[in-house]
């Protein structure tokens, strides 16, 4: 290498490490500051700033941001760390803050509504954060609204908020698959680029979207796929409904199944939600399980089936002996893709088919089916539409 070569790399590299240090140093300086004070889920959600509050004069559109932990907001002491972390570890203000590219796309400003890791979401958050959300969005000053979660039941969330959300304006639902302290998080940008999307006027009446990765899932479609990897969310058989590219927002697809302002679930009044549990089927399972469900009172039980949605001969004694009690079976599958398709023999047995929703997001719809009816024709119906 020549003399004048080293010279002109060497200014080059060290601009290199000097940045890397203070980007990389600073936000993990941010965080661990903040983890000693937001490890704790607060009772209620706490407005941290007013900018939502009072009308806007600049034309951006009034984001607000509800924080409810997860990976996003992800802590460890060590920078390399991507899977033993402490999720839930800051707080909403800690991620609008490491962010500030966001004041030129939007006026933001966070509630953090919990602080826990998506695991730890029960029904009880579920009716807590879609009510606040629905009364966030009836407000003029509030333009759209973007969640951030934890990505292990993140879909499940997504998915209740297609059903139960009464306005078009855009809902966006983000998280990350490495914690905020990591070398290269992923949670930065993936915000940057919800609050794109939810301020974007394409967005409304697109129902619920989750953005990972730069890409944008529809709620009913998306699922997790990979345990670990950043492009872990993704649509097999239905696609992504659009993408953000050199800050940009895309459609190319829109959802075709009801939600939102089309849903006729309505949980303003609710304050539970009926209990309904999933199974899995597998070689020479009991028929146990289905009498320990009913037993503890479900209302419903979804089947992760084989294939098609396929039961043994134990697990179909043990569906229809639940179905003779009221409770309804739905039919999902194990396999990940795919339509489960009706049978003949379903009504008979009290059992409705899933189209192609996976267990989770099966579950979800029947809890909200069955606060609307027990017969099974019309739940099938809601399984066809939704």
């Amino acid at each position: 290498m020549t003399n004048l070569k080293k010279m002109t790399m060497i200014p080059l590299l060290a601009s290199f490490i000097l940045g890397s240090t203070l980007w990389s140093g600073g936000f993990t300086a941010n965080a661990a500051a903040a983890a000693t004070t937001s490890t704790t889920a607060p009772t209620s959600a706490t407005t941290i700033t007013d900018k939502s509050e009072k009308p806007q004069t600049n034309h951006l559109p009034n984001i607000k941001i509800l924080a409810t932990g997860g990976t996003i907001a992800g802590s460890s002491a060590f920078n390399t760390d991507t899977t033993d972390y402490k999720a839930g570890a800051l707080g909403v203000e800690t991620l609008i803050n490491a962010v500030p590219e966001m004041k030129s796309i939007a006026n933001v400003s966070g509630e953090q509504v919990v602080n826990v890791g998506s695991p730890d979401i029960n029904n009880d958050i579920l009716l807590k954060l879609a009510k606040r959300t629905n009364e966030l969005l009836a407000r003029d000053d509030v333009d759209g609204i973007v969640i951030t979660h934890g990505t292990d039941t993140l879909e499940e969330t997504a998915y209740f908020l297609n059903l139960v959300i009464k306005s078009d304006k855009p809902v966006v639902v983000v998280g990350s698959m490495r914690p905020a302290t990591a070398i290269s998080a992923d949670g930065p940008f993936n915000l940057y680029n919800a609050v794109k999307v939810a301020g974007a006027s394409a967005s409304k009446g697109q129902g619920v979207l989750v953005l990972l990765n730069d890409r944008i899932g529809a709620a009913r479609y998306i699922t997790k796929t990979n345990t670990t990897a950043v492009d872990t969310f993704k649509a097999v058989e239905q696609g992504y409904l659009g993408a953000v590219v050199g800050d940009q927002v895309y459609y190319y697809n829109k959802p075709t199944h009801k939600h939102t302002t089309a849903s006729v679930f309505d949980i303003s009044n609710l304050t539970q939600l009926p209990q309904v549990d999933i199974l899995y089927e597998y070689q020479n399972n009991g028929r146990y399980l289905y009498d320990a469900a009913v037993a503890a009172g479900a209302k419903g039980i979804v089947v992760a089936g084989s294939g098609n949605g396929s039961l043994s001969k134990t697990s179909t004694e043990g569906a229809e002996a639940a179905g003779k009690k009221g409770v309804i079976i739905a039919r999902s599958s194990r396999v990940g893709s795919g339509i489960v398709s009706p049978s003949t023999k379903d009504a008979a047995s009290n059992f409705v088919s899933t189209d192609s929703l996976n267990p989770q997001k099966a579950r979800i719809l029947l809890m909200l089916a069955l606060t609307q009816t027990h017969d099974v024709k019309q739940i099938q119906s809601f399984f066809n539409e939704y």
